[in-house]
């Protein structure tokens, strides 16, 4: 039985998700505050957090900073759950580290739709498994394991970070537009905006690049998308 733990200030919004959630056989745990949620989570390893934006102690994108820097959390899935609802906050939510973000008031329907998708995503599917793992200059990304090597060391990369950077290693020296990327790693199940893949890319340039401003494997493509540079110099 999967495991979801709720970091949520509003027991009516704790009560909701439970409720719904058992209901569909899953697992509900919850804290009321950050510090106690970032201490759940430690202790607990939950397979999937929501994860509402403001919390007192300790704020959701705090708690997505320390979860996504430690190694032994950064795979678990992360839905922000928030009543701030534009744009910009979104974007803000996914450069902590969220893959989703879903604002108040929500559809619980919606929300568990949306928690069985990210628990697909977070599987290799029976193609990746039987994949070679791509090695290129410094990095070896190996999808049977959804591990990257950099220098022989692991990265902590969410899944979702993981399936983008193994789909664009995989096709080397090809552009991809951000609809594109969209198509092949969220699918039909799109929730994000097109430019999360921004987002995506940045947050995966700063864990295998050396120097992020000057990128030797995620390069953008002015006006077209971002393609995965195979011609490693060693920079």
């Amino acid at each position: 039985m999967k495991k979801i733990l709720i970091v949520e200030d509003d027991k009516d919004i704790i009560e909701l998700v439970r409720y719904n959630f058992e209901k569909e056989n899953f697992r509900v745990i919850h804290a009321e505050d950050g510090v106690l949620g970032l201490t759940q989570i430690r202790k607990t390893h939950p397979d999937l957090i929501i994860l509402d934006l403001m919390l007192p102690r300790l704020s959701g994108l705090e708690i997505c900073r320390e979860v996504r820097k430690d190694p032994t959390l950064s795979r678990i899935p992360i839905i922000m759950l928030t009543a701030r609802g534009d744009e910009a906050d979104r974007v803000v939510g996914l450069e902590m580290g969220a893959d989703d973000y879903v604002p108040k008031p929500f559809s619980p329907r919606e929300l568990v739709a949306r928690v069985r998708a990210l628990f697909r995503r977070g599987e290799p599917s029976e193609t990746e498994s039987n994949e070679s793992p791509v090695e290129i200059g410094n990095l070896v990304i190996d999808p049977h394991r959804f591990q990257v090597l950099k220098d022989g060391s692991a990265l902590s990369l969410s899944s979702l970070e993981f399936r983008l950077l193994h789909f664009l290693a995989s096709h080397p020296n090809r552009v991809y537009s951000r609809d594109r990327l969209l198509d092949a790693i969220w699918g039909n199940e799109r929730y994000v905006i097109p430019r999360s893949i921004d987002v995506y890319i940045r947050r995966l340039r700063e864990k295998i690049e050396n120097d992020p401003q000057q990128p030797v494997f995620l390069k953008t493509v002015r006006g077209a998308g971002y393609l995965f540079e195979s011609q490693y110099s060693g920079r």
